[in-house]
């Protein structure tokens, strides 16, 4: 059976699994779908359409399912609101806010560590493993790959992507897309590859060798799309990561974050 602490107010659309803690003061409203042995500590606003995964823990005053922030947007135009993966962690005044698409929800993937006062804005797609550190904002629309890290007051520009693997240092600011296996220590520059984070999750000396050699090739120059993709689709013959970088800059619709000899200039679409 749930355990509602007797001040919290659930909705009659709410959908409860097993071994579910709701603390003190908390409001759960609309069509809520609560997984198996979801915890909700006390003062969480959850907000429908939402589905929270098994597993995950709200801390208190975060708010997830709420409108957003766009001025297009009007109470009680339809969403289908905001998806949680299973075993995240959502700490003290994180806000989640629902999609204005008319199909795809805000969605946060498993595993998901949003630290004190993180932002995932609307329409925002997260992978898993992702660690938002306190602070950190994204607009909406973003796209964030599996296993990134955004660092303490970090802030990442509406419709933006980050690469898996991608690592960005704290107080930055991204309005160019993060290719894959990056890292940021400065405002739209890629300084170099994340080694440790591809070291740890199994990646192989010869694809972490092949992915810095890509890296200096390409984000060493300032180099035309053309060009950067010719030299990635050689080296990602016999690299996978580099094939994926490659496959990230061909999809884009942004500019790409530069290198560190690119600095103040985006690399072009050209």
């Amino acid at each position: 059976m749930p355990q509602i602490h007797p001040s919290s107010t659930v909705g009659p659309e709410v959908e409860l699994g097993e071994g579910i803690e709701i603390g003190p003061r908390c409001t759960v409203s609309g069509r809520v779908r609560l997984g198996d042995g979801v915890r909700l500590i006390g003062d969480v606003y959850l907000n429908g359409p939402l589905t929270v995964g098994p597993g995950t823990t709200v801390y208190p005053f975060a708010c997830i399912g709420f409108p957003p922030q766009d001025v297009k947007f009007k109470l009680g135009d339809p969403t289908p609101g905001v998806v949680v993966g299973a075993n995240c962690t959502i700490r003290e005044h994180v806000t989640v806010h629902a999609a204005t698409h008319p199909t795809d929800p805000t969605t946060i993937g498993d595993r998901v560590f949003m630290m004190v006062n993180a932002h995932a804005g609307h329409d925002v797609q997260m992978g898993n493993d992702v660690v938002l550190v306190n602070n950190t904002s994204l607009g909406g629309h973003c796209i964030v790959g599996d296993r990134v890290t955004l660092g303490g007051h970090t802030a990442i520009h509406q419709f933006v992507r980050v690469g898996r693997f991608a690592f960005l240092s704290g107080g930055l600011a991204a309005t160019c897309d993060v290719p894959p296996f990056s890292l940021m220590a400065r405002r739209n520059e890629v300084s170099s590859v994340n080694v440790i984070g591809m070291r740890r999750n199994g990646f192989s000396n010869d694809e972490i060798t092949g992915t810095r050699l890509a890296f200096r090739k390409v984000f060493r120059n300032t180099l035309q799309r053309t060009e950067m993709l010719a030299i990635l689709d050689d080296i990602g013959q016999d690299c996978a990561p580099v094939a994926e970088v490659a496959e990230f800059i061909r999809n884009a619709k942004r500019p790409i974050c530069h290198g560190l000899l690119g600095r103040g200039q985006a690399i072009s679409h050209a």
